[in-house]
Order: C-alpha cells, then structure tokens, then sequence
C-alpha cells in the first residue's frame, strides 16, 4: 500500500476542507458566543406558541439593545444572544416578551461582562500556544537519538495546526449556516483534539524510529511508508471503536445542549487520525527529500 506516493493529494483534500471555512473567517469572523466577546444568554419557552424573531428583536431595540440575535432549539425554546444585560435590563426584557406574547418561562439566563471575555479569549490563546510549545520540547527530547529529532517535533505541531484549522474552519461554516457558536465547549473540544492529536502523531513517529533501527537500508520514503501501514489498523481501529462511534451516538442523541460539541469533537478527533496518516508523515517526507526545491522547476519544465 503506497499510501506516502499519493501525498500531494492528501494536502489537497486537507486544503478543500480548510479553505472554505478560513475564506468564512476572514469576511465574518468566528462565530465568537458570549464567553469569549462578553453578553447575556436567554433562554425562553414561550407558553403560548413561538413569536415571530423580528418582534422579540424589536423588544430588545426598545430599550436600547441592537444586537439580538434569535436562535430555535430542538427542545422547542428560543434562545436569545446580546450585548451584556444588566439586572434593570433583564427585567424589563421579560416583562415585555411577556406583555406581548403572554406567558414564558425562563429557562436559562448566562451573563459574562466584556472583561472577563476578553481574559477568557487571552488564556484560550495562551494555553493553545503552551500546548504547542510543549508538544515540540517533548517530541525532540523523546527522539533525540534520531537525526533531525527537531523536525519531528516542528511536524508534528503542523499537522496539529492543520486538525486546528480543520476544525475552525468547520465551525465557521456551522456558525454561518447552523448558528453554531465557539463557547467553552468548544475550547475544550479544541484542547482535546489538539491532545489527540499529538498521540497519533507520536505512535506513528514511534514506529518510524524503530523501524529506522531496524531498515537502515531501506529509502527514508519507503520506511515511513512501511511504519504507516504497521500503525494503520491500529490508529483507525482506536479512533472509529471507542471515541468515533461514542461521539456519533452522543451527536445523535444527546440533545441540542451536546450536540454541537459532541459534532466538534467527531471532526476533530477524525481529522487527527487522518492527518498521522496523511499529513504527518508525508510533510516529514517532504521535508528529508526537500522537494519544495523541485516544486517550481516542474512548472518552468510544463511552460
């Protein structure tokens, strides 16, 4: 199985997953939720049926909130997401709703002020960037009886850069068209991903380096070839029997609270598996055989 000789494929299946969704960011930004930006989540069960959205946006407007957002749950509640509403504000906002469509029941009510946003933003991006850190420290000091035991490292935080990205870019394109959010659940959908992730590439990199002792004759390419094939059953077996089918089950029928999360974490834990198999290792190829040095000689050779 030639799975390394198809490497360039695989980078572009990657890029047709990442791009659309980075595309999304640049124009509308991450769907950011309130733990990030700061703002008042409600959540409402309107007894007499479910208003239009224009007319609950139009009661936040009256008393000076212009930012509301409406969103239907499966649980047949409307959650409401705004800039930060004060005591004062809340109050006034539920007797209006329910001056206008009879009788409601909270359900749920979460404020975070901008400080403690922007804190919260800070330290998502500070452990992210410990992770990282940490991830290139540690795999060079565990393969440091190897040549070039850094590249192993730097590799290993691309291709966790790369799950990252797959999983932003899907969450940009489920916040544009699903109203998904990045809360708290989603960053530690992220951390887990990013800690996934790194196993992976490490079992993988693992059999390289045995394997290195063992085929000394044997092409760099051909090598890492042959440790994927070795590590294939297992990184596939792992993923799809105890996290990939527990986390389908749990997207399917854990409700509209975990849903999201659970969906993050499905895409985000396969996207890991696939990029051992097929990002890690074929960069790590590409690197030793320092093909970036023929890329553009091929197209002056086609003109």
């Amino acid at each position: 199985m030639n799975i390394l000789g198809k490497r360039y494929l695989y980078f572009a299946i990657s890029l047709l997953v990442i791009v659309p969704g980075l595309i999304l960011i640049a124009l509308y930004g991450l769907p950011l939720s309130i733990d990030f930006t700061g703002g008042s989540l409600l959540e409402i069960t309107f007894k007499g049926g479910e208003p239009d959205h224009a007319a609950i946006v139009a009661i936040y407007e009256e008393i000076g909130i212009a930012d509301a957002q409406v969103q239907n749950t499966s649980l047949g509640t409307v959650v409401i997401r705004s800039s930060f509403l004060d005591e004062t504000a809340r109050v006034q906002v539920q007797e209006k709703l329910q001056n206008a469509f009879g009788e409601i029941s909270i359900e749920r009510f979460d404020s975070v002020g901008p400080t403690i946003g922007e804190q919260v933003t800070q330290r998502a991006g500070l452990a992210v960037a410990v992770a990282a850190f940490t991830v290139v420290i540690y795999i060079t000091f565990t393969f440091r009886g190897l040549e070039h035991a850094f590249r192993y490292g730097v590799i290993a935080v691309i291709a966790m850069i790369h799950d990252v990205a797959v999983v932003m870019s899907v969450t940009a394109i489920g916040g544009r068209f699903w109203g998904w959010s990045v809360d708290a659940l989603f960053l530690t959908a992220l951390l887990t991903v990013i800690g996934f992730s790194v196993q992976d590439k490490i079992v993988v990199f693992d059999r390289i380096r045995e394997n290195s002792n063992v085929y000394r004759k044997l092409p760099f390419e051909t090598l890492a070839n042959h440790s994927i094939v070795q590590t294939l059953q297992r990184s596939i077996n792992t993923q799809l029997m105890t996290v990939e089918f527990m986390l389908l089950a749990l997207a399917l029928f854990g409700g509209f609270t975990l849903r999201e999360f659970a969906i993050i974490l499905l895409i985000g834990l396969f996207s890991g598996t696939y990029s051992s198999i097929f990002i890690a290792a074929p960069i790590l190829v590409v690197w030793e055989n320092r093909e970036w040095k023929s890329w553009f000689r091929r197209k002056e050779a086609a003109i």
